[in-house]
This record gives structure tokens, C-alpha cells and sequence, in this order.
């Protein structure tokens, strides 16, 4: 066995051992010469990356190993060759193979690498022992010459370990070489990812051609190269050998002591799971092992912490989009048996390995559904391999759109404007289809669901991981079969729960549907969808949060009408507030066109105390709007300065301004909160906010209802782009000043091509000045 990294005694490196062949002259040689010495290489800290093929000079001697130190001294050399050598797996060898290198030289052909000098001789020389001669390299500095150098004797030794760990025959013997080559590894001068990755593949291909290894080799082995894997992903038969390792010993210290840094790396780097499926089966199972112990979800729990890290914010912005991977992936494995059975797409297990053939795909597995409706089945209908493919490789997010049915929906609005409009009993009574599926797991099955859903439900319990959290799970990423199953959908509504109750608009904002006609978290827990198990709770709170936060309200109102008028009127009907204050608004802003559906939310509204209260607070309104609303009155009016909302309302309220087609509220205290008495003038075209306190909010209500404005002045006003964008929707607008505000460059240009009317505008002392 070669000397340079097996099992052998290393405390003498290959570096210091004698030159082979080299003979000392006597001191009084006849040709006065100090004969030829090896040069040691000093552990300067010099780092070199991994050479694959360079230009040196290659001069072959064929002799006798016993005449090569009178060869050197004697200064006889022969010519010089400028070869490209190429450091293949086997040998080495020349792009243009002529002259001395018109053969490779195999590794196991190489006796012994040096490094040579010798007086009055050619510098940066490395020398190749080979049988019946010696091959000397020379470089053009010594830099080059100790890369070289290492490369070569990296190669040689991972060469020879490949060769010696592919025949074990005593398995003692096997684990010292295997630490040996971490060893060499570790402690090699050259700087390559491929010298951490070599030992790694050398040691997965030794356990993927031995099977019958014992756990206590196992666990060795795992340990012996531990070390490598502190910065080094494991290679795919690795995984795999993890993997089984983390499934049958899940309580084995290695998983705690050797996986822990392995998956944190993992989870820390920018990971394309795609291309890489099996570290994350790997993070899988290492995460469904830390279940297995006595602490249970506590394991995971801390370890989750652990990835977040003790400060509000997480430092590393790959954490979660990798963590979620892992969980869809999961999840989606809890009911692949059921969607293979549904439209025979290829399982996870083939698409890791690569699917295979039609003909050779096992038959399809029966589909475990109890009590399944005639209606639903015919509604099953099944999604494309094209659709599912990305839906198990890709890494990020795995896309499977809802499937539901929305005959019952339609058929409930169907009228709304028309005079088709359903009675309120009918709009009540809608259920949820899906609900009539049941979908029965395997326990192990059963067990991944419970310990991933939880892992969902602690991501979301951290404020600065909720918005992207919120993103990955827009639209919705789950296969239909777990958003009919109750114990999914049950779990699940902790994380809906923590969105609907977050006061960013980021964050709730996800709640809503991205896609046209498909269906978003909303939908899916509103009464009559197939994941609502309460009695509109959460629904009438993701009501409450993006009516609280959403501009377009008129829209918002118009969608709720449209889609979700029956259990709007249902929770009014039990006396939800939330739900009395939608209607009432629906009312209010004309939503609603039908003359019967708006009796019917007056009956509904007129059941309960606090909606009677409040269709009276109302219809007090409408008075004072109508009389708001009558002809007559001025066509142009002008507050005093220092004028406040309070005084706005006041004046409004005291006559008719039906009429009023410009008004100026310059220099006055007036605030956002005055749009609620704006939007009422039906005629109102020209509009003077001159420094005033009006700002994003008041234009965004602004531009849901005065589209016929002609003239807005906003100079001196605390305005920025979030509210000016809103002025895109006027239409009317031909004079805009927006002189001294916080108008970008970017917000102009959009602004621009927007208003096609748009004439006057005066942007100075702004960024798009």
C-alpha cells in the first residue's frame, strides 16, 4: 500500500521521505560536484487551487534509478519539450502527445513526486519517479511549481484510494483509510471545491455497493467524514445513505451531532431543490427524526429557532423559502398515493430518479375516498403531467391550482344586477361541495402531515418571516386532496388565521386571489368554502383587516357582493358587526343595483340591534346626502384659512351644494378625513388642496368616486406616490398640481401615460423637476 495516505504511518510525510534512487557521492568525488538534493517544502500558508491542465516543460531520462544523482550533477540534460499536460482521473497526458510524452503516464505508474533543485541547474523543477527513468517538470516560477506539485500528488492519492476503497476486504481496515484520506483533505494546501467533494463521492460510492454494513459502521463512517461536511453539501448517494440512517436509527446521536450542521448549511444556501431533490429529502427526514425524540415537536421547535436566530430579524434571507420547500414537498408526499391514483402523473420517488416509461409505470393504486358525491367526481377533473412536473421539482414553491366547484356560487350571483336575483334563503343555504370528501392517510403518513403543518404554523408565528411567508403561499400551493382533507385544513387555519390578524397590507393583502377564477386563502375559509369549519369567524376578520387596509374599497365591496353576498348576509344575520358595516356600505355606495336584493339586506339588517342601529345611522345619511345631492345651491365656494374638517362637515351639511362644481380649501387645516364629504358633491370638477394637511389616504377615496374631476391642486401637500398613483384611475384629470410634494420621476411618467386628458402640470421642486 502506497505510503502517502492509507492506513500506514503518517507521521513521516511523503514531503520528508528519501529520494528514491538518489545515492550520496562521496566528498571527494571526482567530478566535484555536491550532489543533487531535494528541496523541502516549507508550510508557508500558501493556498493553490486544484490545477486540471497547464503549459510546463517536460524532459524524460531514461537510466538506471542508481545513476540519476550523477546524471544531475554531471548538468547533462537533454532538451526541454513544451507540453499542455492535462491531469485526467487515470494519468496524465499531453494535448499534443509526441516526443516524451507521447504516452500518458498513469498514476500508478508514478513511484514518487518531488521537488528538485541542484547547483548550476534550471529552477522550479519537480521530479516524476517512474520505472526505468524519471520525467522532471519545470515551471516558470516556484508558485506554479508548488501547484503543480500538490495537484499532482492530490491526484496520485485520490487515484490510489479509489482503487483501494472500491475491493474492501476488512471493513477496520476500510474506516482507517477512509480517515486517512478526511485527513488529507483537510489538511491539503490546495483550495478546490472538488477537494472536499472527491473523498465525499469516493466514500458515497463505497456505501452505495455495500449494503450489508452494520449500524455501528454506519455511524462510524458518518462520523469520519464529518468534518467534510461542515462545508460541503453530501453528494446524491450520500443523501440516500443519510437518509435510511435518519429513518431507521432517528434517536442516533450522529443525527443530533453530525446532520445538525449538515442541514443548517443546507438551509442557510441559496439551494435550487429542483435540481438537488435529495437534500431535501435528506432535510426531510433529518427534521422528521428530531420528531421522533422524546421532546418531540420541542426538538424541532428550538431548531427552527435555531435557523431564525435570537434577534427580530432573520439573517438569513434563505432560510425560510428553503424551509417552506421542505414542507411543501412533504406535504405533497402525504398525498402523492392519491394523486397518482386521480390522473396516473409520475411520483416523487420517479421523479428523483427519473421517471419511467408508461409501459413500465406500476398499475394504479385505488383512491382511498369515503362518501363521495356524484357531482363532486364529475367535477375531479385532472391536471396535466405538464402541470405537475413543476409542481415536484420545483424548489421554491410547488404550484397545484384549486380545483372547486363553483356552480353553487354562480348560480347564487349569477343575478346580481339582473332580475334573476336569488331570494335570501337561497343565497343562505349554499355549502360546500368538497366537503363531502374524505380522505383517509397512512399513519406515517399521517405523522409527516402533523410534524410539517406545525412547522408551518411556527414560521408564521415570526413577524419578519409573515410577509414572505405570506408570498409562498400565494396562490395556493397544496394539491386539492389536502385542501378537502379537514385535518389539513383545520391545522392550516392557524397560519390563515396569523395573515388575517397581521396589520401589514403585505402580509393580509396574500389572503385574496392572484389568478383569475381560481380561488385564494379568502375564498377557501369564507362560509361555503370547502376549508371553513367555524361559523365565519376568520372570515368576517379577513373582511375586517382588508377592508381596514384596502384602498379600493369600492372594488373590495363590489368582489364581496359578486362572490360572497350569502354569507355576508349570514353573519349580519347572526350579528357579526363586521358583516352589519359591509352591508350597510354596499347600501351606501350603490352596490348593490337589484331593488329585491337590497330589500332583502334590509330585512337582514333590520333582524338584529346593532344592524338596525346602523341601517338608521344610514338612512340619516342618505337624508343629508340627498339633500347634499339636490340642484341648487353655489357653483363655487371658498373655505377661510385655518378652516378644519369639522368646519367642512358643518357647512355641507347646512344647505344644498348639489351644484358645486369648484371649490378651494387653500390654506385651510383640512385632513384626509374630509374625503368622506367630498365625495359627496356630484358635480364638484375643481378642487384646491394648496397646502393643506390632505394626504395619500384622502386621494385614494378621492379617485374611487369624483372620476369626473377636471382640476386638483395638491402643491404643499404631504401627498406621495403611494396616493398620487391612485390618480390614475381619473380619467378627467386635465390640470394636475403637484408642485412641492413627494413626487418621484418614476410616478410622473406613470402618471403621464395614464391621463390621456392631462394638459396642465406643475411638477417643480420635485424629484421629477
Amino acid at each position: 500500500m502506497d505510503r502517502s495516505g492509507g492506513g500506514s504511518d503518517r507521521r513521516q510525510p511523503e514531503e520528508s521521505k528519501p529520494l528514491l534512487g538518489e545515492m550520496s557521492a562521496p566528498e571527494g568525488n571526482k567530478m566535484g560536484a555536491a550532489p543533487c538534493r531535494r528541496a523541502l517544502l516549507h508550510c508557508n500558508g500558501m493556498r493553490y487551487k486544484l490545477l486540471q491542465e497547464g503549459d510546463i516543460q517536460v524532459c524524460v531520462i531514461r537510466h538506471p534509478r542508481t545513476f540519476l544523482s550523477k546524471i544531475l550533477t554531471s548538468k547533462f540534460l537533454r532538451r526541454w519539450e513544451p507540453h499542455h499536460l492535462t491531469l485526467a482521473d487515470n494519468s496524465v497526458a499531453s494535448a499534443t502527445p509526441t516526443g516524451y510524452m507521447e504516452n500518458s503516464i498513469s498514476y500508478s505508474a508514478i513511484e514518487d513526486v518531488q521537488l528538485l533543485s541542484w547547483e548550476n541547474a534550471p529552477k522550479y523543477c519537480l521530479q516524476l519517479t517512474i520505472p526505468g527513468g524519471t520525467v522532471l517538470l519545470q515551471a516558470a516560477n516556484s508558485y506554479l511549481r508548488d501547484q503543480w506539485f500538490h495537484s499532482l500528488q492530490w491526484k496520485k492519492k485520490i487515484y490510489k484510494y479509489k482503487k483501494v476503497l472500491s475491493n474492501p476486504s476488512r471493513w477496520e481496515v476500510v474506516l482507517k483509510e477512509i480517515r486517512t484520506l478526511v485527513d488529507m483533505a483537510l489538511t491539503s494546501p490546495l483550495q478546490d471545491d472538488s477537494i472536499h467533494q472527491a473523498p465525499l463521492e469516493i466514500v458515497s460510492k463505497l456505501l452505495s455497493e455495500n449494503n450489508n454494513l452494520t449500524t455501528q459502521d454506519h455511524e462510524s463512517i458518518i462520523v469520519a467524514i464529518a468534518p467534510l461536511l461542515e462545508n460541503n453539501h453530501p453528494p446524491p448517494d450520500l443523501c440516500e445513505f443519510f437518509c435510511k440512517h435518519c429513518r431507521e436509527r432517528p434517536r442516533s446521536m450522529v443525527v443530533i451531532e453530525v446532520f445538525t450542521p449538515v442541514v443548517q448549511r443546507i438551509l442557510k444556501h441559496n439551494m435550487d431543490f429542483g435540481k438537488c431533490p435529495r437534500l431535501r429529502l435528506f432535510t426531510q427526514e433529518y427534521i422528521l427524526s428530531l420528531n421522533e425524540l422524546n421532546a418531540g415537536m420541542e426538538v424541532v421547535k428550538k431548531f427552527i429557532h435555531s435557523m431564525h436566530g435570537p434577534t427580530g430579524q432573520c439573517p438569513h434571507p434563505r432560510v425560510l423559502p428553503n424551509l417552506v420547500a421542505v414542507c411543501l414537498a412533504a406535504i405533497y408526499s402525504c398525498y402523492e398515493e392519491f394523486i397518482n391514483s386521480r390522473d396516473n402523473s409520475p411520483s416523487l420517488k420517479e421523479i428523483r430518479n427519473g421517471c419511467q416509461q408508461q409501459c413500465d409505470r406500476k398499475p394504479n393504486l385505488p383512491l382511498r375516498l369515503l362518501h363521495t358525491s356524484p357531482d363532486l367526481v364529475s367535477q375531479e377533473a385532472t391536471l396535466t403531467e405538464s402541470r405537475l412536473k413543476p409542481v415536484i421539482v420545483t424548489s421554491n414553491e410547488i404550484h397545484v391550482e384549486v380545483e372547486r366547484n363553483n356552480t353553487a356560487n354562480q348560480k347564487m350571483t349569477a343575478g346580481v344586477g339582473n332580475d334573476s336575483e336569488p331570494n335570501l334563503i337561497d343565497c343562505l343555504m349554499v355549502s360546500p361541495t368538497c366537503s363531502t370528501m374524505s380522505i383517509e392517510l397512512s399513519a406515517q403518513a399521517d405523522r409527516i402531515l402533523g410534524c410539517y403543518v406545525e412547522i408551518l404554523k411556527m414560521l408564521s408565528d415570526y413577524d419578519d418571516w409573515r410577509p414572505a411567508l405570506a408570498s409562498l403561499l400565494q396562490p395556493i400551493p397544496f394539491p386539492k386532496e389536502a385542501l378537502a382533507h379537514e385535518k389539513f385544513t383545520k391545522e392550516l387555519k392557524y397560519v390563515i388565521q396569523r395573515f388575517a390578524e397581521d396589520p401589514r397590507q403585505e402580509v393580509h393583502s396574500c389572503l385574496l386571489s392572484v389568478r383569475a377564477g381560481k380561488d385564494g386563502w379568502f375564498q377557501l375559509y369564507s362560509p361555503g368554502g370547502v376549508a371553513c369549519d367555524d361559523d365565519g369567524e376568520l372570515f368576517a376578520s379577513m373582511v375586517h383587516i382588508l377592508m381596514g387596509s384596502c384602498y379600493k374599497t369600492k372594488k373590495f365591496l363590489l368582489s364581496l357582493a359578486e362572490n360572497k353576498l350569502g354569507p355576508c348576509m349570514l353573519l349580519a344575520l347572526r350579528g357579526n358587526q363586521t358583516m352589519v358595516e359591509i352591508l350597510c356600505l354596499m347600501l351606501e355606495y350603490n352596490i348593490i343595483d337589484n331593488n329585491d336584493t337590497q330589500l332583502q339586506i334590509i330585512s337582514t339588517l333590520e333582524s338584529t340591534d346593532v344592524g338596525k342601529r346602523m341601517y338608521e345611522q344610514l338612512c340619516e345619511r342618505q337624508r343629508e346626502l340627498k339633500e347634499l345631492q339636490r340642484k341648487g345651491g353655489p357653483t363655487r365656494l371658498t373655505l377661510p384659512s385655518k378652516s378644519t374638517d369639522a368646519d367642512l362637515a358643518r357647512l355641507l351639511s347646512s344647505g344644498s351644494f348639489g351644484n358645486l362644481e369648484n371649490l378651494s380649501l387653500a390654506f385651510t387645516n383640512v385632513t384626509s378625513a374630509c374625503a368622506e364629504h367630498l365625495i359627496k358633491l356630484p358635480s364638484l370638477k375643481q378642487l384646491n388642496l394648496w397646502s393643506t394637511q390632505f394626504g395619500d389616504a384622502g386621494l385614494r377615496l378621492l379617485s374611487e368616486h369624483l372620476t369626473m374631476l377636471q382640476v386638483l391642486n395638491l402643491c404643499e401637500t404631504p401627498v406621495t406616490d403611494a396616493g398620487l398613483l391612485a390618480l390614475s384611475s381619473m380619467k378627467s384629470l386635465c390640470s394636475l398640481n403637484m408642485n412641492s410634494t413627494k413626487l418621484s420621476a418614476d410616478t410622473y411618467e406613470d402618471l403621464k401615460a395614464k391621463l390621456p386628458n392631462l394638459k396642465e402640470v406643475d411638477v417643480r421642486y420635485t424629484e421629477a423637476w
